[in-house]
């Protein structure tokens, strides 16, 4: 008897059924986001369009959106390799219904729909909420630092800067020279012619000059010598912005008094801003910083998330100082305001994050609110209380997380926020932002934890139930 192999005819006249309703099975996570997208608010992207009819008809956004939300699922996020799937992937070509968008055209859609894009946040979260995974019993806060779209070496100080703007205009007076000789250039054709105490108020300072360029959300300009320019410019103005800082700084300490009305002690130590700015930027992502990682100082941001008990991430944004200290307050407002837009109003019971979070004014704050807070005041890495941290508020956390509930309640820490990023950044291989700029990074993190709910609610959806 011969051998035996399944037939391989590559000739037949189908190689599949004519209905892509049968390409894939029907639990399959491409029929689930489709649905996911279905129920979802795109009228920011259909808002963007023209509605007279004129002009070459656009990709339907709905397509694009789901196509978008799949890949990132997958851990996809190359234009170009979404565009090579939409021809090789069956469950692709199913959401794109055959078609081919251009990785251009992929690009530009991403680019154009920046703000509606970071959105479906939003509204993946309220599905999430349908389904009963929002639940805010115990909540997590922490943050991951994630590379930039740029390298260390690309940091200049502003004497490189000026060095390197000065050789360009030598470069282009050269070119023009040669080009032109002795004439300007310009002239029509010979027959047509005839930046607690001082450093407190400088650090409030540089905060509300990053809360600025965040609310600008100014785009990255392609072009190198645009960027340094765009450096230069950033750099002066942190400068300018110090000058400010310290001459309001002079003005109140000539007061003789506090804000309270008490006088002040002694004179503070002279200052004198430098003459030139001080420190580095980076030409290639301006808005970067260099951020201390689990394995050294990388070129990046803090991408900060709050998460639950089902490791859904209720809250997601890019912060760009590399300390968690201060982000307490602003991610669990962010949180409870993402919670309000699912429908979802009821406070938090408990939050939890670890001791780069300690901020005595912050967690006052938040405790107000009738939210307990459960944060070490020593971190995990240092071997005693830190000096000078004794008595009151450490004192008192120390002897609620010595106690059984208290040490429970703070155990959950790990298990809830840490899968989240262990997932997305070594599992999805998500662990580097592709596009420049704050808030193209900002977009890009709440896709990447937006199709991390998803794919949880797909989990959660798809389960078999307990027998």
């Amino acid at each position: 008897m011969g051998q035996r192999f399944v037939a391989c005819d590559r000739e037949q006249s189908f190689l599949m059924p004519p209905d892509v309703r049968e390409w894939l099975p029907e639990g399959h996570l491409a029929w689930f986001v489709l649905d996911a997208v279905a129920e979802m608010d795109l009228e920011p992207f259909y808002g963007a369009y023209r509605c007279d009819g004129h002009g070459r008809a656009a990709y339907e956004p709905a397509m694009m959106v789901t196509l978008l939300l799949y890949a990132y699922a997958r851990g996809v996020r190359s234009s170009r390799a979404i565009e090579r799937a939409c021809e090789e992937d069956v469950a692709f070509r199913v959401i794109a219904a055959h078609q081919r968008p251009d990785h251009a055209t992929i690009a530009r859609f991403v680019e154009r729909h920046q703000d509606a894009l970071a959105g479906l946040f939003g509204d993946v979260l309220g599905l999430c909420a349908q389904a009963g995974l929002a639940t805010i019993a115990v909540i997590a806060i922490d943050g991951t630092k994630v590379h930039a779209n740029a390298s260390r070496d690309a940091n200049l100080d502003y004497e490189q800067l000026a060095r390197e703007i000065l050789e360009e205009a030598k470069a282009v007076d050269a070119a023009e020279d040669e080009a032109f000789g002795e004439a300007r250039g310009d002239e029509l054709p010979p027959e047509l012619a005839t930046s607690q105490g001082r450093r407190g108020w400088l650090r409030e300072a540089k905060r509300r000059l990053d809360e600025q360029r965040a609310a600008e959300a100014r785009p990255v300009p392609q072009s190198r010598p645009k960027r340094v320019k765009e450096a230069k410019r950033r750099l002066d103005e942190e400068l300018f912005n110090e000058c400010q800082a310290n001459a309001a700084y002079e003005a109140y300490r000539a007061r003789g008094r506090m804000k309270d009305g008490r006088r002040f002690g002694g004179p503070p130590k002279p200052y004198q801003p430098p003459a030139v700015p001080e420190g580095t930027i980076n030409v290639t992502d301006p808005d970067s910083r260099v951020v201390k990682g689990l394995r050294g100082f990388i070129q990046g941001y803090n991408a900060q998330a709050v998460a639950n008990e089902h490791q859904i991430v209720l809250a997601a944004d890019v912060m760009v100082a590399s300390p968690d200290f201060g982000h307490l307050e602003p991610m669990l407002d962010a949180a409870q305001k993402e919670l309000a837009s699912a429908g979802l109003d009821a406070t938090p019971d408990v939050v939890v994050a670890d001791a780069g979070y300690w901020h005595q004014d912050q967690m006052q704050r938040v405790v107000d609110r009738g939210i307990q807070v459960l944060i070490p005041p020593d971190s995990s890495r240092r071997k005693g209380a830190r000096p000078g941290w004794d008595g009151g508020l450490y004192a008192f956390m120390r002897r609620v997380l010595e106690t059984e509930h208290g040490s429970e309640l703070y155990g959950k820490r790990q298990q809830i926020i840490e899968p989240v990023f262990g997932h997305t950044k070594f599992n999805r291989g998500m662990d580097r932002f592709h596009r420049r700029g704050r808030a193209a990074a900002r977009t890009e993190w709440r896709l990447i934890t937006a199709t991390h709910n998803l794919l949880k609610l797909w989990r959660h959806t798809t389960a078999p139930l307990p027998a």
